[in-house]
């Protein structure tokens, strides 16, 4: 099941702690990846450890996500390498976190330009090689604060609702023609950053959590295969909560 053998997939944040489990879960399922973020280096060594872990021939190809020019490049670029474009994951973001009062214009600017305008620029550029082949899965990575809220986060809980509003219209556009349009809204996952958090915060979290413990980057990357596979052909316009029953959303 969710075998991607033949498939090719672009995904931004690729280097990133749930990104790079994004990736590996498409690699692991045969497909071939355009694997985007900003640092090169970074990008590159991670290629090469995909490669040496489940074979295929990727690619990496750096962006600046805050750069127009830069992003309208991306999609062709992807295309023009791995020769089409099956799957688009937005999955880069930022923060900006400040309450309302003291949140600066240009935080606000920051966190719409990556976390929203990059994904519309993106699946914008993706829709039209995807209809002409009349398949095509664009799954994006949104948050459950974008369905919750959360104090100091009302820019990124805005581009975040704006993402899963945004995916909903495309679907709607391109369901006849093969392409299907989601997200994925991780709850708590453990990354690196969740790591260095003191023990009494983990376990504050953690007991927020019916499952009493954060999610790992693989969980996210389960949900993006399945999403990004002939078996979830007929699931479009959804999103799909991966969060431990933190918020059981309908």
């Amino acid at each position: 099941m969710f075998d991607l053998t033949g498939k090719t997939a672009l995904v931004t944040g690729a280097s990133g702690g749930i990104g790079s489990e994004i990736a590996r879960a498409l690699a692991k399922q045969g497909a071939r990846l355009a694997l985007s973020g900003s640092n090169a280096s970074k990008l590159r060594s991670f290629r090469e450890e995909l490669q040496d872990q489940f074979g295929g021939d990727h690619v990496e190809i750096t962006c600046d996500l805050s750069n127009r020019d830069s992003v309208e490049h991306l999609v062709p670029a992807t295309v023009d390498t791995l020769g089409s474009i099956s799957i688009l994951v937005n999955n880069a973001g930022i923060t900006r976190d400040n309450l309302a009062m003291r949140m600066k214009d240009e935080e606000w600017d920051q966190v719409m330009q990556i976390n929203l305008q990059a994904a519309f620029r993106l699946m914008r550029a993706a829709a039209r090689p995807m209809m002409k082949a009349r398949f095509g899965r664009i799954v994006s990575i949104t948050s459950i604060v974008g369905a919750t809220g959360n104090p100091g986060q009302m820019n990124y809980a805005a581009a975040k609702a704006g993402l899963t509003g945004m995916s909903k219209s495309l679907a709607q556009e391109l369901a006849t023609r093969g392409v299907t349009v989601n997200c994925v809204a991780p709850g708590f996952i453990r990354t690196a950053m969740t790591d260095e958090l003191p023990d009494t915060q983990k376990e504050a979290l953690n007991a927020k959590i019916p499952m009493g413990r954060m999610g790992e980057g693989r969980d996210i990357g389960a949900a993006v295969a399945y999403l990004a596979s002939d078996e979830a052909g007929y699931v479009t316009g959804q999103t799909l909560h991966v969060n431990g029953g933190m918020a059981m959303l309908g």
